[in-house]
């Protein structure tokens, strides 16, 4: 069993590394846009108009550019770019709470602990912490960044903290928008003669440099300075970071919010090389008022700078080495509740997936009539895990080791999920 599922693992990797014969393993990057609270799968991707209309909820059901596929009326643009990506309807797992969610769809590892709502948790490693630790630091740009902040689970654990992310935070659609240390510090002017020593306590103020130290700051620091310092002197980090350099026409097609600005920059990052980008978009935690949010705000933010990004990649000729994935850690509750929300529910939930050789137009997997549960094509975390370590080249089952030497299987378990590779 073990050496049919590694042969499966390794044809599977084969494939991917032939995307349209012109895409390597290692040039493949990825954008993971994560939907923090757990967004509807039927105010998305998977309506349900046939069930009754405390199921249904308020919205209707449309086409999209796929025959046969509907979403829900909240995203019609990416009902338009449906022949683009893949929906997978079926991935599910058994944890309601936030903190174990998290870390469950952030690491492909459940918690070895019950972790509440509230936690922050990095008992296992990323996907982007890995990332880094695989490829490293390169051209000055570091493997892994996240915008504008870290989800819950997204640190490197006993990676080290080198490999936590760098975070890219503010609004980049406020004329203001500057990004934090990529920027030589104000009193280092150009030509000046400085001393090591002076350049050191310079880039110590840094902020890069003081905070994401997972674990024991003196192991980081050297690594943070390195890093601090390739990427204030790196052409590609200052070009990357000029969203003032994009037509406005560009700008607007992506939403000049917030959201829709940070996935512009996440496209331009991963154009001049940067590995794993993370596109944190929180508040989707609708116990209330989930119709009014999902027709005022979420919904059409989503719908608008999602389906830009995809197509922005795909006109650019740069889908096919960038794996796009859209998700939260899970699902909401059947029935609307009295405050016209829905509640947390793992037992179903939809994936988006798109570039890196993803075919297109399709939908995986299905949930039962009435959406309570996956009931076709069942896949857990764990596979979602495999899919996008084998996409990225990145041996899903390998062992590693704790600083005490504690060996650790990065995924345990897993199969890929075979409808994502052609």
């Amino acid at each position: 069993m073990g050496g049919l599922a590694f042969s499966d693992i390794l044809r599977l990797r084969a494939q991917a590394a032939q995307i349209q014969g012109k895409t390597s393993l290692d040039q493949v990057n990825t954008i993971l846009i994560w939907l923090d609270g757990g967004p509807s799968h039927y105010e998305t991707f998977d309506p349900k108009p046939d069930a009754p209309k405390e199921i249904r909820g308020e919205f209707k059901s449309i086409a999209t550019s796929v025959p046969g596929i509907h979403f829900c009326e909240t995203m019609p643009n990416l009902a338009k770019t449906a022949h683009k990506m893949s929906v997978v309807r079926s991935i599910c797992h058994k944890d309601p709470n936030h903190g174990g969610g998290n870390h469950y769809l952030m690491t492909g590892s459940r918690t070895p602990v019950p972790v509440g709502c509230g936690a922050f948790v990095s008992f296992h490693p990323s996907f982007g912490a890995m990332t880094s630790y695989t490829r490293g630091v390169r051209g000055g740009l570091p493997a892994y960044m996240s915008l504008p902040n870290v989800t819950r689970s997204g640190g490197p654990s006993f990676l080290g903290a080198q490999h936590a992310p760098f975070v890219i935070g503010g609004d980049p659609s406020s004329k203001s928008f500057r990004v934090r240390d990529v920027t030589v510090p104000q009193e280092i002017s150009e030509g000046r003669s400085i001393s090591r020593q002076q350049l050191r306590t310079s880039l110590d103020r840094l902020a890069r440099i003081k905070d994401q130290v997972a674990e024991d700051p003196a192991v980081g620091f050297d690594e943070f300075y390195k890093q601090g310092l390739e990427l204030v002197t790196s052409p590609k980090a200052q070009a990357a970071f000029d969203l003032s350099k994009e037509p406005a026409a560009v700008r607007e097609k992506y939403g000049m919010n917030d959201f829709g600005q940070r996935l512009l920059l996440a496209r331009r990052l991963v154009e001049v090389g940067v590995s794993f980008v993370v596109g944190y978009y929180g508040g989707w935690d609708h116990h209330r008022g989930i119709f009014k949010m999902m027709k005022e705000t979420a919904g059409p933010r989503l719908d608008q700078g999602l389906a830009a990004l995809i197509n922005d990649l795909d006109d650019r000729g740069l889908l096919d080495s960038t794996l796009v994935v859209c998700l939260g850690e899970f699902g909401r509750t059947p029935k609307v509740n009295k405050d016209a929300g829905r509640d947390h529910w793992p037992g179903a939930m939809s994936v988006v997936f798109a570039g890196a050789g993803v075919p297109r137009g399709q939908v995986v997997g299905a949930t039962d009539p009435k959406g309570y549960y996956a009931a076709e094509n069942i896949y857990s975390p764990e596979d979602f895990a495999v899919s996008l370590y084998t996409k990225m080249g990145i041996d899903p089952h390998q062992v590693l080791h704790t600083s005490s030497g504690r060996p650790v299987q990065l995924v345990n378990g897993g199969k890929p999920i075979k409808e994502l590779f052609a």
